[in-house]
Parts: C-alpha cells; sequence; structure tokens
C-alpha cells in the first residue's frame, strides 16, 4: 500500500476541445472500493491530503484537480467553467478508474457535482458526503465569493499570500500556523512574472459571475433525486449552506444525515481529526 500519492492524468472533452485533468491516488490500485475526494471553487486536491492519507488503508482514494485548478489543465472557453462539464469529467475519470461504484466527499463545490452526478440514473455514487454544499445556495455567499474569484493577485511572498488566505478563508476556522500555511502552499504558484499567484485560470472568476443568479441557487430537483446514503457536513457560521435548508434535507430525497460543526463557517476543511472521524464514520459505519 502506498502513503503518498501517485499523480496521473485523464483526457476530458468539453464544447471547446480536450483538456486533461490531473488527480492525485492514494492506496492499493487494484482496490476495488474507491473514494472520490473533490474540492471547492477555488482550492485543489491537495486539501485533501489528511482525509486521503487516513483512509487509504481502506480505500483507493482519488482526488482529481477540477479542470482550470491545480495541475489540470485550463479550458479553451471559460463558459464551460460549470457543473455540468465537472460533472462529465468526473464521469470520464471514474470509466478510467474501471470501477462500477465509487464513495463520494464533495466540499462546496465538490458537493454539488456529486449531487450533480448521484441523480442521475445509473449512478455510480454508492455513498455521498456533502461539505458544506445543499439543495439550496444562500445568495449572500455567492456574493461573498463573488468579490474575490478570478481577482488574480500577486503576492512578494508566501509570507503575503497567507495573510490574504487567513482573511479570505477565515470562516474555515480555527488553524495553527502550519496548517495555514499548507492551506496557502497548496493553491500559491511562483509566478513567471515574480511573485506567488493562486494556481486556478482566473476566467473562472468570470464564468462564476455570469452564472450568479439574482437569488438563491434553488437545487430541490436535483436532491429529491438522490437515492444513495448521504452525509451533510454544515459549518454552524455557515453563510451558504443554511440550518433550515440543512434540516429540510434530513427530511426530502435521500433523508441525509446531518451534523453540525461549531465555530466553524464555509468550509470545514477536513484537516482535523475529529472531522474526519466524522466521514470515517459514515462511509464505513
Amino acid at each position: 500500500m502506498s502513503v503518498e500519492p501517485r499523480l496521473a492524468r485523464v483526457q476530458c472533452a468539453s464544447g471547446a476541445g480536450l483538456h486533461r485533468m490531473a488527480y492525485r491516488e492514494w492506496g492499493d490500485p487494484a482496490n476495488p472500493d474507491v473514494l472520490v475526494c473533490v474540492h471547492g471553487l477555488t482550492r485543489c486536491a491537495r486539501d485533501f491530503d489528511c482525509l486521503a492519507r487516513a483512509l487509504s488503508a481502506r480505500y483507493r482514494v482519488v482526488c482529481p484537480d477540477v479542470v482550470g485548478r491545480g495541475d489540470s489543465e485550463w479550458l479553451a472557453d471559460p463558459v464551460f467553467y460549470a457543473v455540468p462539464q465537472y460533472v462529465a469529467d468526473m464521469v470520464t475519470l471514474i470509466a478510467r478508474l474501471d470501477v462500477e461504484r465509487v464513495h463520494w466527499v464533495g466540499t462546496s463545490m465538490g458537493g454539488l457535482i456529486g449531487m450533480g452526478l448521484a441523480a442521475l440514473k445509473g449512478t455510480p455514487v454508492g455513498r455521498l458526503v456533502l461539505n458544506e454544499a445543499g439543495a439550496v445556495v444562500a445568495h449572500a455567499s455567492l456574493e461573498r465569493i463573488g468579490k474575490y474569484v478570478g481577482a488574480d493577485p500577486r503576492f512578494p511572498s508566501l509570507e503575503a499570500a497567507e495573510q490574504m488566505v487567513r482573511t479570505v478563508a477565515a470562516p474555515f476556522g480555527p488553524h495553527t500556523d502550519a496548517e495555514w500555511r499548507f492551506l496557502t502552499e497548496v493553491v500559491m504558484r511562483k509566478s513567471p512574472e515574480g511573485g506567488w499567484r493562486f494556481h486556478y485560470d482566473p476566467r473562472i472568476g468570470e464564468a462564476f459571475r455570469r452564472q450568479t443568479p439574482e437569488g438563491d441557487i434553488v437545487l430541490w430537483d436535483t436532491w429529491d433525486a438522490i437515492a444513495c446514503p448521504t452525509l451533510v457536513i454544515r459549518g454552524a457560521q455557515s453563510d451558504l449552506l443554511s440550518r433550515a435548508t440543512a434540516e429540510e434535507m434530513t427530511r426530502r430525497g435521500p433523508k441525509a444525515t446531518l451534523v453540525e460543526l461549531p465555530g466553524v463557517g464555509h468550509a470545514p476543511t477536513l484537516l482535523h481529526e475529529d472531522q474526519i472521524a466524522i466521514v470515517r464514520e459514515f462511509l464505513l459505519g
């Protein structure tokens, strides 16, 4: 069993052509039990390093960089930076993995991708963990995210970049200095022009603002089509997933199990052992 990830790529298609999506794979490559972990809007596969390491003895853990982020290629046309494209890319990835069923952990956007896939007839998703994602995405959170996504600032040092990450990601909740440095390093790259920049296509911001509605994003039809066992993790201070929405998600559709984390907003990082234990217990319990 490997305790470090293997980096691989799979070729996917959009309406603008082909692109390669990178993914990190942990554990035994012959293990038929596969866990797919998908990150949030401007994050990357490495967000799941701790979770993947903790679960790699039980699963073949696969953590993709959604197209336009991390080590994946950028799309030729930013109009395709949208959940339908991401779902299609994940179908291609699962075909590459050569398995019929997967378990899924998705944070924020990664949860919305998981919902879209889990709602399809014949879905490969057998168990679903939604980390701060749900049937209604509050408009207030979309406005907050829209203020910074795609801004593409340059930072003179990694320390300066970390201060920006600490500010933007304050809703992640309390973390140690080492954890904040990790959360910064994995989404930063040195810029050819000098300094540091976020390692994603800034045109994602254009697509995000173009797709943002006047009000909330309402996905109850998608939610009600999901049948697999589902866990919803909500930060108690979340501005994206309201308590009322989360509680309604326990009463309809897959009738999710709900866990709320005090002192955290959008979104729990799943770096801490107590958060990892919640995911582990649901997936394996």
